[in-house]
């Protein structure tokens, strides 16, 4: 029987250069429960989450907009799953312009 884990993974400054908030272990799977991007920045931005499996991105998002002092709650509702050496990727338009946090229920 699996074990399950209730976890969040984080990245602080995400910028123009892909930042990978998870890449998902062998022999385990996780759900994505909720996946916010906040600006941090002083104008708006746009963002891209996606996933990687077997090199090929998988768009969940693609240049959505984030305004001023606001968030954009990319995956709610609904749960998203990650197989292995699956990874969550978060990008956006300006360097060091949002923070990402992620809710995961692990399997193993």
């Amino acid at each position: 029987m699996p074990t399950y884990t209730n976890t969040s993974y984080v990245a602080k400054n995400v910028g123009t250069s892909p930042s990978t908030l998870t890449t998902v272990a062998s022999a385990t799977t996780a759900a994505v429960a909720s996946l916010v991007v906040a600006n941090t920045s002083a104008s708006p931005i746009t963002c891209d989450v996606y996933i990687t499996r077997s090199a090929v991105n998988y768009y969940v998002v693609k240049a959505a907009t984030v305004p001023v002092g606001g968030s954009l709650e990319v995956i709610q509702g609904n749960r998203i799953v990650l197989i292995a050496s699956d990874a969550l990727v978060v990008v956006t338009s300006a360097a060091s312009s949002a923070d990402a946090i992620a809710s995961v229920l692990l399997a193993a």
